[in-house]
């Protein structure tokens, strides 16, 4: 009971420190100082910003000027490795539409709300309630190095967990703690940012029956992604473009407009509108395919439109440049982690994927390493009142110790 409410203490502070993009080091100095009294050496794993010419970046927001990663390691022994990944980053909250300040955490029915709670902070309590827990009662369980990493960029680019693991931070598998119902997240989609700049003719309102307003040439682009998104699931579901790893989830890839940005003044007609998208495409698709094929859709669009005819629509990537992902459910890491579920809880975990993404796909796509997500139970991640139940912080904490302490269990005699 006291290790899990340090935990939910630890939750709470973490919670305390916005980190949405660009703003993560107050949070990651939070985690450095927990990994420190859990007995971590610690390092501040800078990400260069070079990291953007590596084919598997997304596009950088920001500098990466005094942004950094957060690793702790501990040793002991010479057998295998496991590194736990989390993301400290979180997306922006819009205080009008909460029932509170959202970086303030609250708890309440068993619940802790909060920008970053359920995504994926309560994940990182989680881990730290494992360990401490772990070290309690099974001293001496660790046999070979734990690494745990907290990344920056996790919520647009990925780059975080990229540039660590091209300095070598990695281990023999990868579990990341994020909130997955205390289920085993085997996969996601791709993911592709662009944004769409569609140009006008600006003038004053008096003459906007003259002009031409770029809202209504954007709406109808808005139509054709509708439509693409339509035909990618369609084939999803007919068989002609199947995922298998993707066969429970009946609309996986979904085009969603995250912004639409146009003007400055009710009285002028703007100059340009520009339209943010995120694309969700199949796992056999490239990001650089995925880009062409938006590109073709755009372009095919603007050809029934006399205005774009002539001033064609300007895309660019803006975030995300996200290859698709699975690990076999009958994967040794699924297995184990299931089996440790099942002895924590009494009955086996969900084993599934999403029409999202997570970093696993950095660590099985660009290194062959296997890599899972398992983590608590969240609700309203990305919204307004986002929360996590404190109740499955402990619940995955159980099943994370009993999972590494059969990982790092000597092997067996041989006779």
């Amino acid at each position: 009971a006291v290790a899990a409410d340090e935990a939910f203490e630890f939750l709470e502070r973490l919670v305390a420190a916005p980190s949405t993009v660009g703003a993560e080091m107050a949070a990651q100095e939070l985690v450095a100082a927990e990994l420190i009294r859990l007995g971590f050496d610690v390092e501040r794993l800078p990400v260069p910003e070079t990291v953007v010419d590596d084919p598997a970046a997304g596009v950088p927001q920001l500098s990466y000027a005094g942004r950094s990663n957060i690793l702790g390691r501990r040793r002991s022994g010479d057998g295998r490795s496991l590194l736990l990944n989390g993301h400290i980053d979180v997306v922006p909250a819009d205080p009008s539409r909460w029932s509170g300040d959202p970086f303030r955490p609250v708890r309440s029915d068993g619940w802790l709300l909060g920008r970053g709670a359920g995504d994926m902070k309560g994940g990182l309590a989680m881990g730290t309630l494992a360990l401490a827990g772990l070290d309690a009662v099974a001293p001496g369980w660790l046999t070979g190095e734990l690494g745990f990493l907290t990344v920056i960029e996790e919520e647009c680019t990925g780059n975080g967990t990229l540039a660590a693991a091209r300095a070598g931070v990695l281990g023999d598998a990868v579990v990341l703690l994020e909130p997955t119902d205390l289920g085993v997240l085997l996969g996601g989609v791709g993911i592709l940012w662009v944004e769409i700049d569609v140009p006008g003719r600006p003038a004053h309102a008096e003459a906007a029956d003259r002009a031409v307003n770029p809202i209504t040439p954007a709406v109808a682009l808005l139509s054709a992604l509708r439509a693409f998104e339509q035909r990618m699931n369609d084939e999803h579901r007919d068989g002609s473009g199947r995922d298998e790893a993707f066969a429970a989830v009946d609309h996986p890839y979904n085009v969603n407009v995250g912004s639409f940005h146009a003007g400055d003044w009710l009285s002028s007609v703007p100059s340009n509108a520009t339209v943010g998208v995120r694309v969700g495409f199949p796992r056999s698709w490239s990001p650089d395919e995925a880009f062409e094929r938006v590109r073709a859709v755009v372009e095919e669009a603007s050809r029934t439109d006399a205005w774009l005819v002539g001033h064609p629509p300007a895309l660019r990537r803006t975030g995300f440049r996200a290859q698709g992902h699975a690990l076999p459910a009958t994967h040794p890491l699924p297995q184990a982690l299931a089996a440790a579920h099942a002895a924590a809880h009494g009955g086996q975990p969900r084993r599934f994927t999403m029409g999202s993404t997570t970093d696993a796909r950095l660590y099985l796509n660009q290194f062959d390493t296997p890599a899972v997500a398992y983590g608590p139970r969240a609700r309203n991640i990305h919204g307004a009142d986002e929360a996590v139940e404190l109740d499955s912080i402990v619940a995955g904490a159980r099943t994370l110790a009993r999972f590494l302490l059969d990982y790092f269990a000597p092997p067996e005699p041989t006779p």
